[in-house]
């Protein structure tokens, strides 16, 4: 019998292995039904969505503290120093000291800036932040980050919002495959089978926000995005079988001789 095993990130355990974003919902109830349908135990928030001098804001009403970490993200930052004032703004207003850290001053593809993130970084971990930095699917700049002590790396699959997938397959799989802290990948999945295939590379979560909340039924998507990431993970457990180049019939016949 499968028995689940929790996430753990800097001490805390999470039982689902999918995270939502909070961008793009048609409306706070869509939003509100797909987190609940979700799973999910930790949904981020970009700060700049946020009004942080009203606790009341409209969007943070709406999401229930009580069922999830809410993870602020400094979503629009493009430079180390901006990134780590929306980051003190965050925490001086209440906040979790979570954050999602996002660095990304190119703005066509919103790609993250390494050098900058992994400054940033440096400083936030020293004051007490848990870090989750968003980064390129890049093995030495995932390594650089964890040993600054960042408590998870959160690789893009593909650009972010473009729903194209895992682009960056291999690159993903050396940065889990060296990883010592959780990786989470973030950006670009686009169905579930994509999650799925995350998991079965070993990825330890997932975060999703485009996928969900732009689809025809947002609600029924985050089900089965929660599904496709449970079967993916106890399929990574199970123990994949290997590929081979040629045909293996099921029912070999010198088993039937040996009878």
């Amino acid at each position: 019998m499968f028995t689940p095993d929790p996430l753990i990130i800097a001490g805390r355990s999470f039982a689902s292995r999918l995270f939502l974003g909070t961008g793009k919902y048609a409306s706070a109830d869509i939003m509100k039904d797909s987190l609940i349908a979700s799973g999910t135990e930790m949904v981020t928030v970009a700060l700049r969505r946020v009004d942080l001098d009203k606790p009341d804001d409209h969007l943070l009403s709406n999401i229930d503290v009580s069922l999830f970490l809410l993870l602020p993200n400094t979503s629009g930052a493009q430079t180390t120093e901006e990134a780590i004032r929306l980051a003190r703004l965050s925490k001086a207003s209440g906040l979790p000291a979570w954050i999602k850290l996002e660095v990304t001053p190119e703005p066509r593809y919103l790609l993250p800036d390494g050098d900058a993130t992994l400054r940033a970084a440096e400083i936030l971990v020293k004051e007490g932040f848990t870090v989750l930095p968003y980064i390129q699917p890049d093995p030495i700049l995932a390594k650089r980050l964890e040993n600054v002590g960042v408590a998870t790396v959160m690789p893009l699959a593909s650009p972010i919002g473009s729903n194209k997938g895992l682009r960056c397959l291999e690159l993903l799989q050396i940065i889990i495959e060296n990883a010592t802290i959780p990786v989470v990948i973030d950006a670009g999945l686009g169905k579930p089978s994509d999650a799925a295939a995350a998991m079965e590379l070993g990825a330890d979560a997932v975060l999703v926000n485009t996928a969900i909340a732009t689809a025809k039924n947002p609600v029924l998507m985050a089900l089965a995005f929660k599904q496709a990431v449970e079967a993916g993970h106890q399929g990574y457990l199970a123990g994949l079988a290997f590929s081979i180049p040629t045909a293996s019939a099921s029912s070999p016949l010198e088993w039937i001789s040996a009878l």
